[in-house]
């Protein structure tokens, strides 16, 4: 594999473009691996009342929508978005699901599933009290996306 660097005064942002002769696992980890670094620093403007808060992606448990609004849960806060549900949904890094109609998980703060085979399935989140419902619908998926997460560790 080759790396090179090249620098262009035009640009107005960093460009990374991956040749290859064809997608294999290391070109695929090396993507993942890119875009996990692009979000990691990605902040989101979140609000209580009128006060506005600058939270990194990254310390989002979950979305999801009220009567109201759509709010995003921290292991100890609880914040409102002026985003819709599908909106963060295309927004969100990869390691965001959907999990309900009415909730977004971020899969690295899940610390156990407990399925239910006749309703909705609860996840018990990492430093949190919290709790999100997975529904049957979307249940399989989940366990997809975790085992490909255990897999890649």
């Amino acid at each position: 594999m080759k790396v090179k660097i090249e620098i262009d005064e035009s640009l107005q942002e960093e460009e990374i473009l991956i040749r290859c002769p064809a997608l294999n696992d290391s070109v695929t980890e090396i993507y993942q691996e890119l875009s996990r670094l692009e979000h990691s620093n990605q902040k989101l403007v979140l609000f209580q009342g009128n006060k506005e808060f600058y939270i990194p992606i990254q310390e989002i448990l979950f979305f999801e929508t009220t009567d109201c609004c759509i709010c995003a849960h921290t292991a100890n806060e609880m914040y409102q978005i002026k985003l819709r549900l599908y909106e963060l949904e295309e927004l969100l890094p990869g390691e965001f699901m959907r999990v309900s109609k009415s909730t977004i998980l971020n899969l690295n703060h899940i610390y156990s599933i407990t399925r239910n085979l006749t309703a909705s399935s609860a996840v018990e989140l990492l430093h949190s009290h919290k709790q999100v419902y997975v529904s049957r619908y979307y249940f399989k998926a989940l366990k997809c996306r975790m085992d490909d997460k255990r897999s890649q560790m």
